[in-house]
């Protein structure tokens, strides 16, 4: 990895990136700016996620579940795309690999997209498997918990649309028509990333090989494997890879440059260059 002072480095890297074919994976600390906290950027507490297997372990843990993001998916979706979206969105990239359910993407309408994890905008039924929109459930959510949100409007904001709120034991989760319990269409801790989805982005991945191309990872620590794996194969398959992110990731080892700093004055740089 590359060990020049971080202005050269910085410099260097968009310079690698201004003309060559791009895929771009980003992650949580893409979205800070936005006002949504992240799991592992510099400062952040120690949190624990609820796992795919405490989900399904019964109506106790989707109670708390749904208790507390009924809260978090009140702030999250007034969260607004900040300059590093829009960026993104404009920098003509084979691929867009994000691991944030957010939809911040979405919303200024990047093209060529994969939502690794899914979108916390949706839910799913674990029985009929139908999906409907999160917003119909919130409502729902509202209309079965009158005052919830009010009573508990001093709770600390988590990652993914989640707060911090101990005390669910009163709250009430509508169950699907078909009886079955809903869960949020996105890839909880311990569940699998859809098959489709993986190969999809290695395939983005594998055609950098041969067109000279580079992975851009942005604003993710790289700790979970989901993402990780996609530097890997690039590294391996001998495509340079930047990391631009505030603090050190699992893939610095293999970044030809690796730039600290926020994607939010990074991205729109790059964004210019690619004009």
């Amino acid at each position: 990895m590359t060990t020049a002072p971080t202005l050269s480095v910085s410099t260097a890297a968009l310079e690698l990136c201004a003309d060559r074919p791009l895929v771009v994976l980003t992650g949580a600390g893409l979205s800070t700016d936005s006002g949504i906290p992240d799991y592992r950027g510099p400062g952040a507490p120690a949190r624990m996620p609820m796992t795919y297997q405490e989900f399904v372990s019964g109506g106790t843990a989707q109670q708390r579940y749904w208790a507390r993001s009924h809260l978090g998916w009140s702030r999250m979706r007034q969260a607004a795309p900040n300059e590093g979206h829009r960026a993104v969105a404009t920098l003509g990239a084979d691929l867009v690999i994000t691991q944030n359910v957010d939809g911040l993407h979405e919303a200024v309408g990047t093209p060529r997209l994969v939502a690794l994890h899914g979108r916390i905008a949706d839910v799913v039924c674990l029985s009929c498997r139908s999906t409907t929109t999160r917003a119909s459930l919130q409502q729902q959510l509202g209309e079965l918990n009158p005052g919830w949100v009010e009573r508990h409007a001093a709770v600390a904001d988590r990652p993914d649309g989640d707060v911090d709120l101990d005390d669910t034991s009163d709250f009430v989760v509508p169950a699907c028509s078909c009886g079955g319990a809903l869960k949020p269409d996105v890839v909880f801790f311990g569940e699998n990333v859809p098959a489709a989805r993986v190969e999809r982005c290695y395939a983005a991945v594998d055609a950098l090989a041969g067109s000279d191309g580079v992975l851009l990872a942005a604003g993710s620590s790289l700790t979970v494997m989901s993402g990780l794996r996609f530097v890997k194969r690039a590294a391996k398959l001998g495509v340079p890879v930047v990391i631009v992110n505030r603090g050190a990731t699992r893939g610095d080892e293999v970044a030809s440059y690796r730039v600290d700093a926020g994607t939010s004055d990074w991205l729109p740089e790059l964004a210019l260059r690619r004009t």
